[in-house]
């Protein structure tokens, strides 16, 4: 009977060994992750179990400085020094190759004609890495920010690194002022983006089907992306991917851009996995929203250039021209 306790004993420390070496695995805490439940197969943490599964990843929990957050316009400050943004491409166009990790539509640029942002909340100058894609299984969410509690159909992220401290985007996303995101909300209408038409027309998205198919775009033109405005809102926050480090200046563009509805579905279309697996939709690929805990959340719009309004009202008259503004 002792034997028989002693062997029980055994495999019991080995099976906890071998979690304990699962969960510490380098391969285990670049991709051991995942947005939903996956519907067969072994357990994949999702957002709410990020910061528990490993000691990498405890900000995903205990964090103050979280992203994506709730924005509510009523409670932003105007910041009188945030300056607009200013994207220097060179006078070239750029290329980079078009990716399905899995979790994200994403585009990396190639290092032959460098794209870098400055100005806004910025003291130095940031290098565009990678433009990722959020987007829902239905349209009223798919954006990883909410504005007033409501979600847009998607989002895009253009991911920055600081270039002038640091050498590479992964030292950079682990240090102080190292990362710039700039956040636009997408909505579907009749017209498209001419960037992200690029990127979504069918003989394109159709090349990134599956998990790590790749697809090269040449003679891309970034500024083609923003929305046609200066206006912005601004805060401290984190990654919004495991290990969530609190390293990342957010900047949202007050103005939404735009996709056709059968883009929209065509990002829809696009696996989470290999050909060989199930299919599951890359869509509903964001993290909920984070407590504020008293950040701030500064713009660069001026309300009291739109005229004087009765105090009892401001609060809410302030809410409903950012709200205006950005569902156009």
């Amino acid at each position: 009977m002792e034997i028989v306790w002693e062997v029980l004993f055994l495999l019991q420390a080995n099976f906890i060994v071998c979690i304990s070496a699962q969960q510490n695995s380098p391969k285990i805490h670049e991709g051991w992750w995942a947005y939903k439940e996956v519907v067969q197969g072994s357990f994949v943490p999702v957002p709410s179990f990020w910061g528990l599964v490993n000691s990498a990843w405890n900000l995903c929990s205990v964090g103050k400085r979280q992203s994506p957050v709730n924005i509510e316009t009523s409670h932003m400050i105007f910041d009188p020094f945030l300056t607009p943004l200013r994207i220097n491409t060179g006078g070239r166009k750029v290329s980079g190759t078009m990716y399905n990790t899995g979790r994200h539509v994403s585009l990396r640029l190639d290092k032959e004609h460098l794209v870098n942002i400055s100005g806004g909340p910025m003291t130095y100058s940031h290098r565009l890495e990678e433009i990722r894609l959020h987007f829902g299984s239905e349209d009223s969410q798919g954006s990883e920010h909410l504005l007033n509690g409501q979600a847009f159909s998607g989002e895009v992220q253009l991911i920055h690194y600081n270039h002038e401290l640091y050498t590479n985007v992964t030292e950079a996303a682990k240090s102080p002022n190292g990362l710039v995101v700039v956040s636009i909300f997408i909505k579907v209408s009749d017209s498209s983006n001419p960037f992200l038409n690029r990127m979504l027309n069918r003989d394109t998205i159709t090349r990134i089907t599956y998990k790590n198919d790749a697809y090269l775009l040449q003679g891309l033109n970034i500024e083609e992306l923003y929305p046609e405005t200066s206006s912005f809102i601004t805060y401290d926050g984190s990654m919004t991917i495991p290990p969530c480090y609190e390293t990342a200046s957010w900047i949202i563009m007050n103005k939404p851009v735009y996709i056709t509805r059968m883009q929209m579905h065509s990002l829809r279309l696009l696996s989470q996995n290999q050909p060989s697996q199930i299919f599951l939709s890359m869509s509903d690929n964001f993290r909920p929203v984070q407590p504020l805990n008293n950040r701030c959340i500064r713009t660069n719009i001026n309300f009291s250039l739109q005229g004087k309004d009765c105090p009892n009202n401001r609060a809410q008259r302030l809410q409903y021209r950012v709200n205006e503004w950005l569902l156009k």
